[in-house]
């Protein structure tokens, strides 16, 4: 790459380099002013600034984070090497211990599959910032360069996030079995009616699915006690609390147990797959790198069982 400005004279700037590259990589101005530990304004400027030299736009600015326009995946290609080595040379690069990597995603799945397949990870000096919630706000955050990688139950539109299929949920309808015992033989879903539900939200958003997929109809109920949490779903629903519709990867060890007991096993039960999320192009951080690899592995023995 020349280190002439075609609509200036002299060089680029370098921190104005430094400074698209880190825009580029994450997808976020603000990303971009933490990483670099610069002010939002600085970046923004120095952006303008560098647009100006080179007489045409870089990316494309929206609501949450910005996307590179044709321009920018150009240049991003001749300066990554450069610039990483230069980077490499200052004491910036590999030798310097990376950063830690940010994981968010659903609670129940991140708590009780995901830490347990990482936990090795913490012997090659791996360091995991984990955090929890739904998927919208955790895409969001992830555009905005908070999280290095989102567990999200739906794949993102567009083009402004790379997800791959990481596992599929398989919903169960179960109770403990002193209310499986009361069912024995009647006809579901009919039977459910009267008894008490455990679910996840007032809008019953699992169960109705479950409803909608199985059965064919609109799921008519109340619940007797919400949780915002599967695992406070399941202790419920395994104390006795009422019968529930939980992922089958949470309740596996309950089923296998008997303290859960399934109330319905169609030929189609309703799967959800779950998509591991990030920004497109490499992560500086190679650890980014392993966790991703390590969860992609891991997806492929689960579908392969």
């Amino acid at each position: 790459m020349s280190d002439t400005d075609p609509h200036g004279s002299g060089p680029l700037d370098l921190n104005q380099l430094r400074t698209f590259l880190a825009v580029y990589r994450t997808g976020s101005f603000t990303a971009a002013a933490r990483r670099l530990d610069l002010s939002q304004p600085t970046v923004t400027a120095q952006m303008r600034a560098l647009e100006q030299r080179l007489g045409r736009d870089l990316f494309e600015r929206r609501s949450r984070g910005v996307a590179p326009l044709p321009h920018a995946d150009e240049l991003a290609v001749q300066l990554a090497d450069p610039l990483d080595r230069l980077a490499d040379v200052a004491g910036a690069g590999p030798d310097r211990a990376p950063q830690p990597v940010h994981l968010a995603g659903p609670a129940e799945f991140l708590c009780t599959v995901l830490l347990g397949v990482l936990a090795p990870l913490t012997a090659q000096g791996v360091r995991l910032r984990v955090v929890t919630g739904l998927t919208d706000p955790l895409l969001d955050e992830l555009l905005a360069g908070r999280h290095d990688l989102v567990v999200a139950t739906r794949r993102p539109r567009g083009r402004s996030l790379h997800a791959e299929p990481l596992a599929d949920e398989e919903f169960v309808l179960v109770a403990a079995p002193a209310w499986a015992d009361r069912l024995a033989g009647a006809p579901l879903p009919d039977a459910l009616a009267q008894l008490p539900l455990v679910t996840y939200a007032e809008d019953l958003p699992i169960a109705r699915r479950y409803w909608r997929h199985v059965f064919g109809r609109r799921l008519q109920a109340q619940a007797a006690i919400t949780v915002p949490d599967l695992r406070g779903v399941l202790a419920a629903a395994t104390a006795g609390a009422g019968w529930t519709v939980l992922p089958s990867y949470l309740c596996r060890s309950e089923l296998a147990s008997g303290a859960l007991r399934l109330l319905h096993q169609p030929a189609d039960p309703p799967i959800n797959t779950a998509y591991l999320v990030q920004r497109p192009g490499p992560s500086p951080n190679p650890h980014v790198t392993l966790v991703r690899d390590r969860l992609l592995t891991a997806a492929k023995g689960w579908r392969g069982a």
